[in-house]
């Protein structure tokens, strides 16, 4: 028991002293990070069916560093259509792809720079929503199940309040038989940017 008691005191010190780094009164991630989102950009690659098309992004995220290396964190983003060219059934026609939301749980691995500047990679899976569109034979809504890998690069003002963000994915929807041609029966492959605003929630 004594032995058992000393692991997880040992292992409550190791996770206290991250979230004392993460707390420090300077630059950097904080213990809890809020993400606004305003602005991004999402775009699929051709399928041997189904056209390419982007869709302009906004969205959030919610961060919690357990310390200075790692850190959970789950992420909305809504997909909105816009108007571009997309050929699709043999004829090319202007209009807007589907709306879509994105939500992801993910793993954030940090380097620990020590200064206002951290680069990141992140990794998790998480699920796509398609909007029905009637005028692309999307019918009905359909949620697909993705995976996504990347990263990016933040950079915190010196009072450790806030900072900035850009983050780059690969993402990967997996195919559903029963979807639409347009998207989504066969495995279809994105890539997402976008630049945000950090506020450290709890530092």
């Amino acid at each position: 028991m004594t032995r058992w008691i000393a692991v997880l005191l040992t292992a409550l010190s190791v996770v206290g002293a991250g979230r004392a780094y993460a707390q420090e009164t300077g630059p950097g991630p904080g213990t809890v990070e809020v993400t606004v989102i305003p602005g991004g950009g999402t775009f699929y690659t051709n399928g041997d069916n189904g056209p390419s098309f982007g869709n302009y992004n906004v969205g959030t995220a919610l961060a919690y560093n357990v310390n200075r290396f790692f850190g959970i964190e789950g992420e909305v983003q809504g997909a909105l259509g816009v108007p571009q060219d997309l050929r699709f059934g043999g004829l090319t026609s202007n209009q807007k792809g589907p709306n879509q939301v994105n939500f992801a749980g993910n793993l954030v691995v940090s380097a620990p720079t020590r200064t206002s500047i951290v680069p990141y990679a992140a990794g998790g899976i998480g699920g796509l929503t398609m909007f029905k569109r009637a005028s692309l034979d999307i019918n009905k809504t359909e949620t697909f199940l993705t995976g996504d890998v990347g990263g990016g690069l933040k950079w915190y003002a010196p009072n450790g309040r806030w900072g900035v963000r850009g983050d780059y994915r690969f993402i990967a929807v997996r195919s559903n038989d029963d979807a639409p041609a347009f998207f989504g029966q066969e495995t279809r492959y994105g890539h997402r940017v976008y630049g945000a605003v950090i506020i450290n929630a709890v530092r």
